[in-house]
C-alpha cells in the first residue's frame, strides 16, 4: 500500500499561492492598462485643448479667456503629471507581482517535482513488493511440482 506524501499540505499551500500571485498579476496588469489608456487619453486632451487655444489666440481673444485656457492646460499638465507617476507606481507593482508569481511557480514546481519523485518511490516499492510476491509464487509452484513428480 502507497505512503502518503508527506508535504501534500504544503503542494496545496503552493498551489493556493500560485493562484493568488496569477490573479493579483492580472488584476496589475489591468490597472496598468487603464491607467496607461488613461494618461493616452489626457495627453490626447491636452494635444486638443492646446491646439484650441492657439486657435482662439490667432483669432484674437481677451485677457480673461486666455487666463481661463492657460489655468486649464495647467490643471491638465497637472494631471498628466500625477498620471504618469501613479502608471510608474503600478509599474513597480506589476514587476513585484511578477516577481511574486515567478517564486510562487517556482515553489509548485519544486513540490511537483517532490511529489513526483514519491510517487516514483512509492512505484517502485510496489513494483518490488509485487515481484517478490511473484517470485515467491514462483518458487512455491516450482516446489509443488517437484514434490508432484517425485511421488509419480
Amino acid at each position: 500500500m502507497a505512503t502518503t506524501f508527506k508535504l501534500q499540505p504544503l503542494v496545496d499551500l503552493a498551489a493556493q499561492q500560485n493562484d493568488a500571485a496569477t490573479k493579483k498579476f492580472g488584476q496589475l496588469n489591468q490597472q496598468q492598462q487603464a491607467a496607461q489608456a488613461k494618461l493616452e487619453m489626457l495627453q490626447q486632451y491636452r494635444r486638443d485643448y492646446q491646439e484650441r487655444f492657439q486657435n482662439a489666440v490667432q483669432n484674437g481673444m481677451d485677457q480673461t479667456d486666455m487666463r481661463n485656457f492657460q489655468d486649464f492646460l495647467y490643471r491638465l499638465d497637472e494631471a498628466i503629471r500625477q498620471q504618469r507617476a501613479l502608471l510608474e507606481q503600478i509599474k513597480v507593482a506589476v514587476q513585484s507581482g511578477r516577481t511574486e508569481l515567478m517564486e510562487a511557480q517556482r515553489k509548485v514546481k519544486s513540490f511537483d517535482t517532490l511529489a513526483q519523485r514519491h510517487q516514483e518511490a512509492e512505484k517502485a516499492k510496489e513494483n518490488k513488493l509485487e515481484q517478490r510476491a511473484q517470485d515467491e509464487f514462483n518458487g512455491r509452484l516450482a516446489a509443488y511440482r517437484m514434490m508432484q513428480q517425485n511421488q509419480e
